[in-house]
């Protein structure tokens, strides 16, 4: 082999080698690398939620006659007791003056024919009249007693028909609406409005039966499950409620069970009929835990790059099961022994050689944007 010949082989080997070695250099570059993190956390779950007022009752008219005159607006506060509207009385307080007049003259009568019997007992005892005239006059006067008796309840009747008259809130709440304004000529049944207690509100929500299963589980009967509630403009609402009672059977169409909840209501910001989302915090434990900045999307699927024992990196699809702040709860797809590139996933692809900077989880937390 001629020196010209040889010189050009040592050439090639040389090119050759250092194309491989800068190959080699830039493949090799380090990236950080951390295993999966498994932690106990909490999540949110969010349930439509049913506002109920505490009582909420409508008010009817208990008789016949002309509203002739309302105390109260709609959207008032009102105590127990209070007068809410006045029908007209005149009639009843004719029958009522009727039935005190026929009470008087039965309660006279009444007087008389004891007077009467307790003579005729005298006169008997002194064989002046037979036992029977004694025994007539106690008749006529047993006969009395009980018209005064009938006379009473007709008193009764109508002084609670006068009552009726006068309609009074049975608690104190909010009124609502009025349909019948002043000189509305209304029945009995009519109705006249509604009242709300809402000092306190009871919430219903509707929940699957795994996740009544869990809270039987936890539940603590000295201290009840505290939960928060979201109102229809998506802010929360200030005031923790907790978890009352549930239903007793499962709703066979949809396969959920009714939890009612209570909800102090201080401001008396919620109604009665009003929405909002129930948060109940679950416990998860054990779950695995990967940053977001470690993965990317492809088509609406997840994937982080993932180094198996040659430190080439693999791509990997993962399936997150919740999204937390910074953090992917993943459900399958990646397992506490992989080992997942933390930072710069944008400058790696399927099937580079990498070397890795192992980091451990406490050094993987602090990585993460606050």
């Amino acid at each position: 082999m001629n020196k010209t010949i040889l010189f050009a082989l040592l050439s090639l080997i040389i090119v050759f080698t250092s194309c491989k070695k800068k190959k080699k250099s830039e493949a090799l570059e380090t990236y950080l690398v951390a295993n999966p993190m498994i932690i106990d956390t909490t999540y949110p779950s969010e349930y439509v939620a049913e506002i109920q007022s505490l009582k909420n009752v409508e008010i009817r008219s208990r008789t016949t006659g002309y509203i002739e005159k309302q105390y109260v607006d709609e959207g008032k506060i009102v105590l127990e007791g209070q007068v809410l509207f006045s029908i007209s009385s005149k009639l009843y307080q004719h029958s009522l003056q009727s039935a005190q007049s026929a009470l008087r003259s039965a309660l006279a009568e009444s007087k008389s024919a004891e007077i009467e019997f307790e003579n005729a007992k005298k006169l008997m005892e002194k064989n002046i009249i037979s036992k029977t005239e004694m025994e007539l006059m106690k008749s006529r006067f047993e006969a009395v007693s009980a018209k005064v008796d009938e006379m009473n309840s007709q008193v009764s009747e109508a002084e609670r028909f006068l009552s009726f008259t006068q309609v009074r809130a049975p608690f104190s709440g909010i009124i609502n609406r009025i349909p019948n304004k002043n000189g509305s000529l209304v029945e009995e049944g009519t109705l006249l409005t509604s009242i709300s207690d809402n000092s306190e509100m009871l919430v219903y929500f509707n929940v699957s039966e795994n996740v009544y299963l869990d809270y039987v589980e936890t539940k603590n009967s000295s201290k009840p499950k505290e939960i928060s509630m979201v109102l229809a403009n998506n802010e929360e609402y200030p005031y923790k409620g907790f978890i009352e009672t549930v239903e007793g059977e499962f709703d066979k169409s949809t396969g959920n069970i009714a939890f009612r909840a209570r909800f102090p209501n201080p401001d008396l910001l919620l109604k009665h009929g009003s929405s909002g989302k129930i948060l109940i915090e679950n416990k998860l434990k054990k779950a695995l835990v990967i940053p977001q900045k470690s993965t990317f999307e492809i088509q609406d699927n997840t994937y982080a790059f993932v180094l198996d024992s040659e430190n080439v990196v693999r791509m990997k699809r993962i399936i997150p099961k919740l999204r937390m702040q910074n953090l992917f709860i993943v459900e399958s797809g990646i397992t506490a022994n992989d080992r997942f590139i933390v930072e710069g996933v944008q400058l790696v692809k399927d099937g580079d050689v990498v070397a890795p900077k192992i980091i451990s989880s406490t050094e993987l937390l602090k990585s993460l944007p606050n």
